[in-house]
């Protein structure tokens, strides 16, 4: 029992502040939630137009379970893309995998047939400042502009300005440009299945 007391007496501060702290925390989290939420839809609203610049407006279409590429069950928003006289040009959505550092977002765009990819886009990243947040960069970016629905590859040496299937890695991030690759090859036929899917249904 005295041990009991010493243990209170001697660390009475520490658990008050522990207390106070976490309620803090929590009432922060509840004020800021809905602001960070909404930041997030205007950041994905951005990103979509810049892949799709032809597009006037974007329309939820479907919310599509998907595996990630660990395999984790979890849902991807589609978005149709379309022109001012309301025609579809192109699909968006977001997908997500594990990065080198943590959890890796992204909103990634396809041409109206899932023929050919329009981009990708960050929605959120932890990779390391000047190694892994380089898959923002478009030097990076831009091989997957026109490159084939299909199983994209990553190599270590090649045309990073050809347009095919294969990606050449950001040199001294090999991990962060191979878990791009695998989140969207993983994703993006699962997205264009169902997608296939619901349009046979129709």
């Amino acid at each position: 029992m005295s041990k009991i007391k010493y243990f209170i007496r001697e660390s009475w501060l520490l658990i008050v502040s522990a207390f106070c702290f976490g309620l803090l925390i929590a009432v922060a989290n509840a004020a800021w939630s809905p602001r960070i939420e909404r930041n997030k839809v205007e950041k994905l609203n951005r990103l979509m137009s810049g892949l799709l610049p032809e597009a006037a407006s974007f329309k939820l279409e479907a919310q599509v379970e998907i595996k990630s590429p660990k395999g984790k069950k979890t849902t991807s928003s589609v978005y149709a893309a379309l022109s001012d006289a309301n025609i579809p040009v192109g699909w968006v959505f977001n997908c997500e995998g594990p990065g080198f550092q943590d959890k890796i977002e992204l909103v990634v765009a396809v041409d109206k047939g899932f023929e050919k990819f329009a981009g990708y886009a960050v929605l959120s990243s932890n990779e390391t400042p000047g190694f892994g947040d380089k898959i923002k960069r478009s030097y990076y970016r831009n091989q997957f502009k026109g490159a084939p629905v299909e199983e994209l590859g990553l190599v270590k040496t090649g045309d990073d300005k050809k347009v095919d299937s294969e990606i050449v890695a950001i040199s001294g991030a090999t991990v962060s440009s191979q878990a791009v690759v695998d989140i969207i090859n993983k994703v993006t036929v699962q997205i264009k299945s169902k997608m296939q899917e619901r349009a046979i249904e129709k």
